[in-house]
């Protein structure tokens, strides 16, 4: 009888235990002050520019990788097809369209030879240099190591100040930093960059990149046009200095002969 009610003792005791274990403990609240916020603030700050920084320079080694291919692209694909006698040919037929076309318009020529040797340069340096360097690839990488770096940070200055990280996360929910909107979907604050995951799932991130895009590559085609103008402005001036004197659609005439000529001895090969 005494071994049945030590055994009953036994299994309510173990019951006891049990419930409290699963009974949720509600820890107290840190009071943190306004000082300490502040050193915090400060903290966060300087974790974000190192992070910068590293970030810069992984984005600067990737893109100069970008950069050379690109040269080494140009040497080797654009500027053998170019200069070619053939190419030359058909540029010179077409800056002869362009000129019968022109109707007065100033460079017109020159304008439309250059988009047309923009839209090769995409073709044949830029597109192949992607397949192997993906300039949005860098950009997405780069800023998935910036949340990354400071995601890490985050724990390591709540212990140093003894701060509740779920403070600590109330806290990084009032920093903004994305702010796009509105609508409010393109704001995000820095809790959510460093929280949420993977990256491009956030609505005001997929906005930031769409907004880089836009400004990056209007400056980026802008950028590249400048620099091909000139090119194509020479072109232009010596291939309509060689038409002068026979006209511009002599020019396309003998230049179209020429073409089909070469067509002919290649089908009869």
């Amino acid at each position: 009888m005494n071994l049945r009610a030590l055994l009953v003792a036994a299994l309510v005791l173990l019951a006891g235990c049990a419930t409290t274990a699963r009974a949720p403990v509600s820890a107290p609240a840190v009071v943190v002050s306004p000082a300490t916020w502040q050193q915090i603030d400060r903290e966060i700050v300087s974790a974000s520019k190192q992070a910068t920084e590293q970030v810069k320079l992984f984005a600067r080694g990737s893109m100069e990788h970008w950069r050379i291919r690109v040269y080494e692209q140009t040497e080797e694909n654009f500027i053998p097809w170019f200069s070619s006698y053939w190419t030359q040919e058909w540029l010179s037929m077409k800056v002869s369209w362009y000129t019968i076309s022109a109707s007065g318009e100033q460079d017109a020529s020159a304008k439309r030879l250059a988009a047309y040797l923009l839209e090769q340069y995409q073709e044949r340096v830029l597109a192949p240099v992607a397949v192997e360097i993906d300039p949005d690839a860098i950009l997405g990488q780069s800023t998935a190591f910036y949340a990354q770096l400071m995601a890490q940070q985050m724990p390591v200055i709540a212990q140093r100040h003894g701060v509740p990280i779920a403070q600590l996360n109330g806290r990084l929910q009032k920093i903004p930093a994305i702010a796009l909107g509105p609508p409010p979907a393109r704001d995000a604050s820095l809790y959510q960059i460093v929280s949420t995951e993977p990256l491009n799932t956030l609505p005001a991130y997929a906005a930031l990149i769409d907004k880089i895009h836009t400004d990056g590559g209007s400056k980026g085609v802008a950028s590249t046009d400048t620099a091909m103008a000139p090119v194509a402005k020479r072109a232009s001036q010596r291939m309509e200095a060689e038409m002068a004197p026979r006209g511009a659609a002599s020019a396309v005439a003998a230049a179209a002969g020429k073409l089909a000529g070469a067509l002919i001895s290649v089908g009869v090969a």
